[in-house]
């Protein structure tokens, strides 16, 4: 029997992560503003702390194994479980995410997004496929580094969905680019390891709506996330986009069920 916490502690928890991403927020954007007036490389300098303050609030406990590639010009290739992926790989890795348009439109959600000089791509266009390939070039060639989530939208928590290949025939745009295969899992809930039953407040699916899905998600009490870095590859040693596209699937895939399994 899964054991939630009563309505009147589902509030306070809300109201907690409201006050606390505030709160972090008020604290970081003048120092950013003020950075990126001060310099012209276009990268997150400070909202790594904004996802460690939400991530807290949001009562989120993050494991690591493993660690990011310590270099500029990465592109880091993940698994998309839930939006509260963005707070817990953003509290990990120093670098911007690729997200779809539609995210700009979200109200503060969008605003963050841009906060955090997110590239923004229209999945469902194939005509601007070269533009958004375009796009993220620009940005590994700057010397910044991309989160990208290849399956397109989230999953059910069950596995990991295909990936699409299109966006990683960048790896051909940018010299020297190194590609980190990185797992992300919700393995327990207040120290108990994860039920199917529960995956629904967990993964963000469907057309169901952020605020209900939050609040349940808040409701479930401490979870952990863990993220799994695997080792860095050369995408040079792949023949084209899709083997590329297939070895960081099957790479993460496994780790997802090693992660769920408590291995």
């Amino acid at each position: 029997m899964i054991q939630r916490r009563p309505p009147s502690v589902r509030r306070l928890a809300a109201a907690r992560t409201a006050i606390g991403a505030v709160v972090t927020a008020a604290a970081i954007v003048p120092a950013e503003l003020l950075l990126r007036a001060l310099t012209l490389r276009n990268r997150p300098y400070l909202p790594i702390w904004f996802h460690r303050g939400l991530a807290r609030s949001l009562g989120v406990r993050i494991v690591t194994h493993g660690q990011p590639a310590r270099r500029e010009c990465v592109l880091y290739v993940a698994n998309h479980v839930s939006w509260s992926d963005i707070p817990v790989l953003g509290a990990r890795i120093e670098a911007s995410f690729v997200a779809k348009s539609e995210v700009a439109g979200w109200g503060p959600v969008g605003w963050f997004a841009n906060f955090a000089h997110t590239v923004y791509v229209a999945r469902d266009r194939r005509s601007a496929a070269a533009d958004q390939r375009n796009a993220i070039a620009r940005r590994l060639n700057g010397g910044g580094s991309l989160i990208l989530f290849p399956e397109g939208t989230n999953s059910d928590g069950t596995g990991v969905l295909p990936f699409k290949s299109a966006l990683f025939s960048v790896a051909g745009d940018v010299p020297g680019l190194i590609i980190q295969p990185v797992t992300l899992a919700y393995t327990r809930v207040n120290g108990l390891p994860v039920t199917r039953r529960q995956l629904p407040d967990l993964a963000w699916v469907g057309d169901t709506e952020l605020g209900p899905h939050a609040r349940g998600f808040i409701g479930l009490g401490r979870v952990t996330a863990e993220i799994l870095f695997h080792d860095p590859i050369d995408p040079a040693d792949y023949p084209d986009r899709k083997a590329l596209a297939r070895h960081c699937h099957g790479v993460i895939a496994a780790g997802y069920r090693r992660l769920m399994r408590g291995g």
